[in-house]
């Protein structure tokens, strides 16, 4: 086994379990799913995890490190599966692409990369690469691809040198990697606009949409089988059950009837409650079938007969009735209401005409009533309003600004907004270039580089940045300076506030953080932006961030109810950094690990170094770490100066909110302790939004707990009512967990006192 694996907790085992577990159930799904499709791409999971078992066998796989696979340098964009295992390629690898064996015929050369590398560095290959940089019409998926462009604009940029130490770089991969982009019909949109989807993501989930066979099953039943079950009913009406033999003219009239049923049953399939001797409809046909062939009803029979008669009538009214004719025009108008399917295909046809890799400037018009024009041509109703379902579809397709997209509801959570920020990241970073063509590229470049999915890493190793590719490095000395950090500056305080105002009970997800800090390194603020650390593979470690966050945390809230209520000495936090600040000097290096802070958040979570490792321990450790620092929320405040809206008491009752809506859960929950860890975040983050009110906002918030928790449900408010006493005791000088009271904390090794005797389940 590849020594490296001795570094997860439990050593090679714990490494390879995971990539076993996911190789069988993809097998599993490859061999018994229905759907081929699904079957197909199962097979595919399997094939990319056995890639990963193969080479954690051999060592040429080194999980956990900067560099997993042997041979390619960090840059190099690894292909990641679940988990953040990689495989044995790269991601720009494999078969040629149409576009690379159009390019090669259109010049007549050898369908290779090697050949096609080449030619990208003689004067007809550079004349194409210029003519992209200036029409921008290109699409780099992944980051490699934009590599020879870099190359094509340092050449006519005059900076030959880098240009050259560029290829030097790139040559030892020309035969195996794409360096060369994909062109595109249009150029990349409006950078300041960003979307959730493209138009042609909303017409292929459009495009997926079927009859729904429930839907269209009750439409046959108001459309087909309702007036033919009157029909019966009347009939039958007309012989009088009980009373009177039917007369020969009867008899005739039910022979066509019984026809008519035949063929309607032939014609109609979706609905089969008619065929249910048990239903009305099927008594009354059964009951006509053996009248017509001259065989007499038994008493059985008979009073089943009466029944269903008299039923029918007493819920419906008599045929033609003013009270029937008015049920029958309601249901005939239900039924004529066109479904999902025919406007979603209505819907195809408005979206055909946009362009399908962009978002849309404006969907108003798209979702917009059936026109006459329209009407006349698809035969829907004119006036048909777009379902709700199929507007959603659409609207994900808006193309604007991110505070527009959160305004309208189109990003429902954090970690949706953290998928979009990398667009806006992105065109921030590329106003630092001065050239149009070359800020394109960049922002082209980054977009790709966000596509990269994250590695699995042991002992405190960073993602690759985006800094760290050497094409990006080789256009470094073109950026500007100032102007570049104040964009930057302005774009980090408006996202914050964005995230902080929109999700205020909610974790900033990694993927947003990440964003912040890149955000954050261009403005050149120095503030540290502290991911959320996974408790199945922290090794008790921390980075020096952490401690400077801590730092940060303590000049703000030293003194003030977050300190009182987690207990926290924040002027020895500020000790403490000061003292390892000074260590690492001494020892002339920048350390690597925050070894004081480690200790302080093990000793917080009661951690005595004698238990064996386990995943509930080590989440205390990090519990205590985000509590420390207030996952980014101090630096957000101190050192981007972010001022949400409405303010501070707003954001606390909101996140008060969340905590209720997540505890009403927990009951009914078959694994509630996810539940509890997102009600203690939701929990923690209020405590620091309410400690940064006044003391007349924060008294009034404190008073309004209770009744906030009571409109949720009443099963919410005493199961929080023990926290609620204690945050109470805290605001007030004592201990919240004393008493009645509870201090709220996500994580335990035992059992928690939110579940009561569910705990352990």
């Amino acid at each position: 086994m590849n020594e490296d694996l001795s570094s997860f907790p439990n050593g090679a085992r714990e490494a390879t379990g995971y990539p076993q577990a996911m190789l069988a159930r993809a097998f599993l799904t490859g061999t018994t799913h229905t759907d081929a499709e699904t079957r197909r791409r199962a097979g595919e999971r399997a094939d990319r995890w056995r890639q990963v078992l193969a080479g954690m066998a051999d060592g040429t796989l080194r999980i956990g490190s900067r560099t997993p696979v042997a041979g390619l340098p960090a840059w190099v964009t690894p292909e990641v599966v679940r988990g953040g295992f990689a495989t044995s390629a790269a991601s720009a690898e494999g078969p040629l692409q149409p576009y690379e064996h159009d390019l090669a015929r259109s010049a007549r050369i050898p369908a290779d990369r090697s050949a096609l590398f080449a030619h990208c560095l003689t004067e007809p290959g550079l004349a194409r690469l210029y003519a992209l940089l200036d029409s921008g019409r290109y699409e780099i998926t992944v980051p490699e691809e934009g590599a020879l462009l870099t190359v094509a604009w340092l050449a006519r940029a005059g900076d030959v040198a880098a240009a050259l130490e560029l290829v030097d770089v790139l040559e030892p991969f020309a035969g195996r990697l794409r360096f060369t982009p994909r062109p595109a019909e249009r150029p990349a949109p409006d950078a300041e606009a960003v979307h959730r989807r493209t138009v042609g993501d909303a017409a292929a989930a459009l495009g997926r949409r079927r009859p729904h066979p429930a839907v269209e099953a009750q439409r046959e039943a108001l459309t087909v089988w309702q007036p033919f079950g009157d029909a019966l009913l009347g009939h039958w009406l007309e012989a009088a059950p009980g009373g009177r033999t039917p007369d020969a003219g009867w008899h005739r009239r039910g022979e066509l009837l019984l026809a008519r049923y035949r063929e309607l049953a032939a014609a109609h399939t979706r609905c089969t409650k008619h065929l249910s001797p048990k239903e009305n409809l099927g008594i009354l046909r059964g009951a006509l079938e053996e009248t017509v062939a001259g065989r007499r009803l038994d008493p059985r029979r008979l009073g089943l007969l009466h029944h269903a008669v008299d039923s029918m009538v007493r819920r419906r009214g008599l045929p033609g009735s003013e009270r029937h004719a008015r049920l029958r025009t309601r249901q005939a108008a239900e039924a004529a209401l066109p479904s999902h399917h025919a406007v979603a295909q209505l819907l195809l046809r408005r979206l055909s005409g946009l362009p399908q890799q962009d978002g849309a400037a404006d969907t108003a018009p798209l979702v917009a009533d059936v026109t006459a024009d329209e009407a006349a041509a698809t035969g829907l109703p004119a006036g048909t309003r777009i379902p709700a379902a199929l507007r959603q579809v659409v609207s994900g397709a808006l193309s604007a600004p991110l505070g527009t997209l959160v305004e309208r509801g189109l990003v429902p959570s954090a970690e949706v907004l953290a998928e979009l920020v990398p667009q806006l990241v992105a065109a921030t970073g590329a106003q630092a270039y001065p050239d149009d063509a070359l800020r394109t590229l960049v922002a082209a470049h980054y977009r790709a580089f966000r596509n990269r999915r994250s590695l699995l890493l042991l002992n405190l190793a960073s993602q690759v940045r985006f800094e760290e590719l050497p094409w990006v490095r080789a256009v470094a000395g073109h950026r500007r300076g100032q102007d570049a950090h104040a964009d930057a500056d302005t774009a980090l305080r408006r996202l914050g506030e964005l995230a902080v105002q929109a999700f205020p009970g909610t974790l900033l997800p990694n993927p947003l953080v990440r964003e912040l800090a890149v955000l954050a390194r261009q403005a050149d603020t120095g503030a540290p932006f502290t991911e959320e650390l996974a408790a199945d593979i922290f090794m008790g470690t921390f980075a020096p961030k952490f401690l400077t966050a801590a730092r940060i945390a303590a000049e703000l809230l030293t003194g003030t109810l977050y300190e009182r209520y987690y207990g926290i000495d924040y002027r020895a936090v500020r000790n403490l950094a000061v003292a390892e600040a000074g260590d690492g000097l001494t020892r002339g290096r920048r350390p690597r690990t925050a070894p004081g802070f480690a200790r302080l958040c093990q000793e917080r979570a009661g951690d005595t170094g004698g238990r064996s490792w386990s995943v509930a321990a080590n989440g205390k450790v990090v519990e205590q770490a985000q509590i420390l620092t207030t996952h980014n929320l101090a630096t957000l405040v101190s050192r981007v100066g972010i001022r949400p809206e409405p303010g501070w008491e707003d954001l606390a009752l909101r996140c008060f909110a969340t905590v209720c809506r997540t505890t009403a859960r927990i009951p009914a929950a078959p694994r509630p302790l996810p539940l509890v860890k997102d009600a203690a975040y939701a929990w923690r983050q209020m405590v620091f939004h309410l400690s940064l009110c006044p003391p007349e906002a924060q008294a009034r918030v404190l008073r309004g707990l209770d009744a906030e928790a009571a409109r949720t449900s009443a099963e919410a408010a005493a199961l929080l009512a023990p926290a609620v006493t204690g945050l109470r005791q805290a605001a007030g000088g004592g201990r919240p967990d004393t008493g009645a009271g509870r201090l709220f904390l996500g994580w335990t090794t035992g059992r928690h006192w939110l579940l009561g005797e569910r705990a352990g389940r």
